[in-house]
């Protein structure tokens, strides 16, 4: 929020109109308000209040009720509030005027009561004039209230620090001081708050303890499986740096793990390459016996060869006998033919007188030792036959 221009008719010490320009003010930063007792410092900025909330600061109210008008302005000159402001972007204007108590026109004796009236106004910067919006003092009010994000208390708590207060707040004890803060600032949702985290601290710490006590459990456990590798704190749960400790503990022993199964694979592997270098050479020993059992099997078929060559050699002649018989087949196969052939056909007459005279010449030659022949033709046959 910033304030560009603030606008007074009597209102509070001022008799008559009054302006302020907070540009001009604000142009080198901060800017102060100071003047002697009654100078009217803080209307000016119960002026802000009221014309923001339509009301000013609860201590200043109560005392002032809702008579807000200067007892120095004329009879004829009505109380007006005019604020200047930019929220959120946005460029408004208000104008208030609270109930008023004139004098009765046209002559007329007494007094009369107007009521009181809002305007709000939003300048439109491409049109370059000012827009009405509402003369509703609630509209007004949930607008100006929701524009801001605080109520008028909260403004007056956080914005507004009312002098007779703060004036007994520099002068308070520090018990008189925080319930003075307490009451100024509202303290008290602090107070829950503080209340809702220590709750959170005692739940939190519950839940520590009990993440302690699972992690110690756990580190029980590994030690056991880790043996001497690992040293357990000696903290009990919820003290501080337990679970640190049980890291580094936990560390220690995975270090001292890793060494270990490093170690274990150069074992691995040395037993690896002995047990290659073994089937190596237990596949020479089975190649040697396997050269070894064939060396002696053909020796002992040498010796079985050795003792059958006087029967193969035997047998070679007999083949050699029978290759040169089968020479000779074809031609033995045909005298038989011609010998058949030759008995099959009948002999002349004086053939046959000539062949009964060799007979009978034949038979005696055998009677005197000669060889008797089997048939006709045998005795060639019996030359020439295969050997026996």
């Amino acid at each position: 929020m910033r304030l560009h221009r603030l606008d007074l008719t009597a209102f509070g010490p001022f008799g008559g109109s009054q302006s302020v320009d907070f540009d001009e003010l604000s142009a080198a930063g901060l800017f102060l308000l100071h003047g002697p007792t009654g100078a009217g410092k803080t209307s000016v900025l119960d002026a802000v209040c009221y014309a923001l909330y339509g009301s000013v600061p609860g201590a200043r109210q109560s005392a002032q009720g809702l008579t807000l008008r200067s007892d120095h302005a004329a009879p004829g000159v009505r109380t007006e509030v005019t604020l200047e402001l930019t929220v959120a972007e946005r460029r408004l204007e208000v104008t208030r005027q609270p109930p008023w108590e004139r004098p009765k026109k046209r002559g007329r004796p007494g007094t009369t009561v107007d009521k009181a009236q809002s305007w709000l106004r939003e300048y439109d910067a491409v049109a370059g004039v000012w827009k009405d919006l509402s003369r509703s003092h609630q509209e007004i009010g949930e607008e100006i209230t929701q524009l801001l994000g605080m109520s008028r208390e909260q403004f007056c708590q956080v914005v507004l620090l009312p002098q007779g207060d703060f004036a007994r707040f520099l002068r308070a004890d520090a018990e008189a001081r925080g319930r003075l803060l307490g009451r100024l600032f509202d303290t008290q949702r602090f107070a829950e708050v503080e209340k809702r985290l220590a709750e959170r601290r005692r739940s939190a710490e519950a839940r520590v303890r009990e993440g302690d006590t699972a992690l110690l459990a756990d580190a029980h456990r590994m030690q056991q499986a880790a043996g001497d590798a690992m040293e357990l704190p000696e903290l009990a749960p919820g003290e501080p740096g337990l679970a640190e400790a049980v890291l580094t503990a936990a560390a220690v022993a995975r270090g001292t793990a890793r060494e270990q199964l490093t170690i274990a694979e150069c074992g691995r592997l040395a037993a690896e390459s002995a047990q290659a270098a073994a089937e190596r050479a237990l596949a020479d020993v089975r190649e040697l016996g396997r050269l070894q059992r064939r060396f002696a099997e053909a020796r002992e078929r040498a010796r079985l060869l050795e003792e059958r060559a006087g029967a193969h050699r035997e047998t070679q002649a007999r083949m050699e006998r029978a290759r040169k018989a089968e020479a000779v087949a074809p031609a033995l196969e045909l005298r038989e033919a011609a010998d058949a052939e030759h008995r099959r056909t009948p002999p002349p007459r004086h053939a046959r007188r000539r062949a009964a005279a060799g007979g009978v010449r034949r038979r005696r030659r055998g009677r005197a030792g000669h060889r008797r022949p089997t048939g006709r033709g045998g005795a060639g046959r019996a030359g020439v036959g295969p050997p026996r």
